[in-house]
């Protein structure tokens, strides 16, 4: 792979954009996806506790800023290595860096209301309509398994090339190097777990997205891989730097957040935050303990942050060549810090009393909600497919009060994936509050 082709700023479905003098493509790309609705929508949106009234906790959109803000780092800091070795001219580490604070911002951006409670909740609900309804799961096929379980990448892509700006063609129309570097899992469902490629583990565009991504790969020159039922190809270089933004973040900061709820003590944070910010650093005079763990976070993350930049130069090569198979941080000297952060979160975090309460509530929430507007999809079969026929009843007055989209809605199939785009679009009170109404719980 080559950089000149990977940092690609033409746009899907425009390959021939020219980027304005002083706005570059991924400036265009930051503000466009800051200031779509499916963004918005993440402040109110589980990160890992849902519906809990603390100001200072994280949710989806804080995540995504302080992802976005790390991925930036990362990004200028091998780009700075990359340009001093010359394998990169200098002034394209600041593309380096744009593209993957860009591509952080929007990684979130398909996720569902609850977090990752309310994707499991909801493919588990797809799943049993499957078993109970042989004939829609032998219509739909071996495509049943884009939605058991619901994958918030594939979803991410369909709403930044599909379902946004009118759904013009290529939605928001991102340039080729952010659609790659977001890009984690570059295969269909039909591909995924083929083979043990890192970019296989899950999988990142629906079938009905898929010549979009095709369109991409080809722009970026990632190589094509693999035989069977559909191509894959090798991630771009700068996915591994998004990846990593990620892991730092939702690790160290779910970390925080657990001394903020009192999952667990401050001196327990500091302890297991000490791991990774060597050498220790001694709290100043009059600190208190919560301001003592956000300043071991800060020294964690930037730590965390130059393992990352040294595990990408050292494994540059494989990187490049589409080889490489593993995590930044699972290389990195940050390694075994980071294993345990994961042991401990699963220990001590999600599985919290409250948070397991609260897991609850949202996956019948979901529940309660396909159930009913599966009914509404229903009726519009028996219609032919055709919203007018609907118009006097019902469901035109549920149509009206939610506002869900039904462009596009020609079959099962395409159904199956409006109900999914409009749950999973859902935030967590808009969720709770539209099924309150179903369930006619006015007040």
């Amino acid at each position: 792979m080559e950089w000149e082709q990977l940092l690609n700023p033409g746009r899907l479905c425009r390959p021939d954009y020219a980027e304005k003098p002083g706005r570059p493509a991924y400036l265009q790309d930051y503000d466009r996806i800051l200031f779509s609705q499916p963004f918005r929508r993440l402040a109110q949106k589980t990160q890992v506790h849902p519906l809990v009234h603390h100001d200072h906790l994280h949710h989806r959109m804080i995540h995504s800023m302080e992802t976005s803000s790390v991925g930036r780092s990362l990004g200028i800091a091998v780009g700075q290595r990359l340009v001093d070795d010359g394998k990169l001219p200098d002034g394209q580490q600041h593309v380096i860096a744009g593209v993957v604070q860009a591509a952080c911002l929007m990684h979130d951006i398909g996720n569902p209301p609850f977090g990752h409670a309310g994707e499991d909740a909801i493919g588990e609900w797809f799943e049993e309509l499957f078993e109970r309804d042989e004939g829609r799961a032998a219509a739909i096929g071996a495509r049943r398994a884009e939605f058991s379980p619901l994958e918030g990448n594939a979803q991410g892509f369909r709403i930044a090339t599909a379902l946004e700006m009118g759904r013009q063609p290529g939605g928001m129309q991102l340039s080729y190097a952010t659609l790659g570097a977001f890009m984690k899992y570059p295969c269909t469902a039909a591909v995924s777990g083929a083979t043990p490629y890192v970019g296989l583990k899950k999988f990142g565009v629906f079938e009905t997205e898929a010549a979009l991504f095709a369109e991409t790969a080809a722009a970026l020159g990632l190589p094509q891989r693999g035989a069977g039922p559909g191509p894959w190809w090798a991630r771009h270089p700068l996915a591994f730097l998004v990846e990593a933004a990620d892991d730092i973040c939702y690790r160290i900061l779910d970390l925080e957040d657990a001394a903020t709820i009192g999952d667990l003590t401050p001196a327990q944070a500091i302890d297991i935050l000490d791991q990774i910010a060597q050498p220790k650093r001694a709290m100043e005079p009059g600190m208190t303990d919560h301001e003592g763990v956000a300043l071991r976070r800060a020294m964690a993350i930037g730590a965390a942050i130059g393992a990352a930049v040294d595990a990408f130069v050292a494994h540059y090569e494989e990187i490049m060549a589409g080889t490489f198979s593993d995590g930044l941080m699972e290389v990195s000297t940050k390694a075994r810090a980071f294993a345990e952060l994961k042991d401990i979160s699963n220990a001590r975090i999600f599985t919290a009393r409250r948070k397991t309460e609260l897991e609850i509530a949202g996956r019948q929430v979901l529940r309660d909600l396909l159930d009913h507007f599966h009914g509404l999809f229903a009726a519009l079969e028996e219609q032919g497919w055709e919203p007018e026929a609907l118009k006097g009843g019902y469901w035109e007055k549920l149509i009206r009060a939610t506002d869900i989209d039904l462009r596009g809605v020609v079959d099962d199939y395409t159904a199956l994936h409006a109900l999914a785009d409009f749950v999973s679009g859902m935030t967590d009170r808009y969720a709770v509050r539209t099924r309150d109404m179903i369930a006619g719980r006015v007040g």
